[in-house]
């Protein structure tokens, strides 16, 4: 035996209609028969096809200007809109510029060796000279001379002066 209905309310009312919307929406179509297949493609012959438009990413530039010209489009209405009602007037700067900064890297920055340029994972302990390979220390870095590292320390910006 099926349980009793519900008893008539206005929520039931609500939500019966809304799902009865819904389910009107989300029909599945019949599949459409010979002749009526026939009678859309005997229509859209006679009509000319529409152009495709084709997407092109635009450049930052284009894009910048074009937000620029937007702004300053709705503050001259908004600007209309003040000096027709009343006799305020709204000072706000025109927008003639994007500040495009972008927050420090999280990445660490690379290591270069400073005598080759190549990439420096190593870092002699007495001086900080950045180096290659082995070679390079041993042939280079070590037997050199006090004032010279100070100098190859000074190329990279991470030279320290006494006074």
């Amino acid at each position: 035996m099926a349980p009793p209905p519900p008893p008539p309310n206005k929520n039931n009312d609500l939500r019966l209609e809304f799902l009865r919307t819904i389910a009107q929406k989300n029909v599945i179509p019949k599949p459409l028969r010979k002749s009526q297949i026939e009678l859309a493609q005997a229509d859209t012959t006679n009509q000319k096809a529409p152009k495709k438009s084709y997407r092109r990413h635009k450049g930052a530039r284009q894009l910048i200007s074009e937000e620029t010209k937007r702004i300053n489009s709705i503050l001259e209405q908004e600007q209309l809109l003040y000096d027709a009602d009343s006799k305020y007037v709204r000072k706000t700067p025109k927008v003639t510029f994007f500040n495009v900064s972008a927050p420090p890297s999280i990445k660490p920055t690379k290591k270069y060796c400073d005598i080759t340029g190549l990439n420096g994972p190593y870092k002699s302990p007495t001086n900080n000279i950045r180096y290659h390979n082995s070679e390079i220390y041993q042939f280079v870095v070590k037997p050199m001379a006090p004032g010279v590292d100070q100098e190859y320390l000074k190329l990279r910006g991470a030279n320290f002066v006494l006074k």
